[in-house]
Formats: C-alpha cells, sequence, structure tokens
C-alpha cells in the first residue's frame, strides 16, 4: 500500500469542513450523531479521506457508545499510536495510508478480540456489498 502525502490546504479542498476537523484536526463527532452509529448494512468502510478499506461489515457491532464500533479493522490497514489527550489514556487509530485520524481502540471488546473500536462516521465511507441477485 502506498502512502498519501499531501498538503493541509490539499486535504481542506478535498474534505468537507466536519471531515477536516475529524480526520485531520483530530476531532470527534457528537455521540449518536453519525450516520453509520445504527447503520447495518452489508459491505466495506473505507477511509474518507484516501479511500483505504478498513473494515468489514461483519466486523461491526452495536456497542451503544453512540460511535460505529467494530471489533477489528482489515490486517495492515490502520496504525495505533498514544493519545494522552483530554485527560485519558487511550490509544488512537489513524489510517495506515494517510495518517488521517479515524478515532480509538478500547480494550474490553465483547466479541473474542477484545477489542472496541470506535470511530467516527464522518471519518468512513460506505461501500455496498455487490447483491448477489444481480449478479445472477
Amino acid at each position: 500500500m502506498s502512502e498519501i502525502n499531501k498538503t493541509e490546504a490539499d486535504w481542506k479542498k478535498l474534505l468537507t469542513p466536519e471531515q477536516y476537523r475529524i480526520l485531520r484536526e483530530k476531532g470527534t463527532e457528537r455521540p449518536f450523531s453519525g450516520r453509520y452509529n445504527l447503520f447495518d448494512e452489508e459491505g466495506l468502510y473505507k477511509c474518507a479521506a484516501c479511500g483505504n478499506p478498513i473494515f468489514l461489515s461483519d466486523d461491526k457491532f452495536r456497542s451503544s457508545c453512540g460511535w460505529p464500533s467494530f471489533d477489528r479493522a482489515i490486517k495492515g490497514s490502520v496504525s495505533f499510536s498514544e493519545d494522552l489527550s483530554h485527560g485519558m489514556i487511550r490509544t488512537e487509530v489513524t489510517c495506515a495510508r494517510c495518517g488521517s485520524h479515524l478515532g480509538h481502540v478500547f480494550p474490553d471488546g465483547p466479541t473474542d478480540t477484545g477489542e472496541r473500536f470506535c470511530i467516527n462516521s464522518a471519518a468512513m465511507n460506505f461501500e455496498s456489498a455487490p447483491n448477489d441477485e444481480t449478479e445472477k
């Protein structure tokens, strides 16, 4: 996977103001406000900045935390770093391809991975899975 390096001016032209605030300035959307929080379609979630595939719908679950939650990322699609902001110790999740902020991961997930990725809806775009009926 090739890395994407753009200037912040380039990112501002490419992203909406809300996406820029979250992806490039490490912002967070209000809990329970994101379009993918209660979204259950089959498909693929991609980084809204660069299109890197980051999560599969099969790995999404309802955590009631207010953000879309996943129990694993696509292997190699994200990077992790310590986040000490806001008086907390957390693990930040960024896109491995463009470095954009996606959200955080916590070690309290309910599945066998034990992980709960809380990801901002504005940091992702969704691509529906092909419909088997149309492929026949």
